[in-house]
């Protein structure tokens, strides 16, 4: 378990990991993402509004996390797998004096990762979010991930562990 501070705009998040094979309640997660990885070497892929990233976004209705990461992971880099859970940040907006009852996110909520083994990469088409792709070697994304923090580090180790 790690904890940590950011700063999403005025506010002051403050966000922990905890690695959990349990999902958080589903209406309380924000966001499902994956380190997707293929030959010991880590995908980026570099989304049109914020650069070089790991995958992931929002589950949409009907989708249970994992299928959610699938999707978005096929619409970013483009690539299938098998997944398994690592467990989850918490994100809380209980010190954070901008978050009220109209935010779009709840004042206590949930990102939860995955680990993804690429089994097969397909054409890479751009047609979403993402401009392009590339596997890199995981010691090597602080030069590549410019909003890289102790904490996606935490859970980046732990996920190099789940061979």
């Amino acid at each position: 378990m790690a904890t940590t501070y950011v700063n999403w705009g005025k506010a002051k998040v403050k966000l922990t990991w905890i690695p959990d094979k349990k999902i958080p309640p589903r209406e309380l997660i924000t966001s499902v993402h994956g380190f997707c990885f293929k030959d010991d070497k880590l995908l980026l892929v570099n989304l049109n509004h914020r650069g070089w990233d790991f995958p992931g976004g929002h589950i949409e209705e009907e989708e249970t996390p994992e299928e959610c990461l699938k999707r978005e992971v096929y619409e970013e880099g483009y690539v299938t797998g098998s997944c398994s859970l690592l467990g989850h940040i918490i994100v809380d907006h209980n010190e954070n004096p901008e978050w009220n009852e109209n935010s779009p996110y709840p004042k206590v909520g949930y990102q939860v990762f995955y680990r993804m083994n690429i089994d097969q990469f397909h054409h890479f088409k751009a047609i979403n979010e993402s401009a392009e792709r590339v596997l890199i070697n995981p010691s090597e994304v602080t030069k590549t991930y410019h909003d890289w923090n102790e904490l996606y580090q935490e859970i980046l180790d732990y996920a190099l562990r789940q061979k």
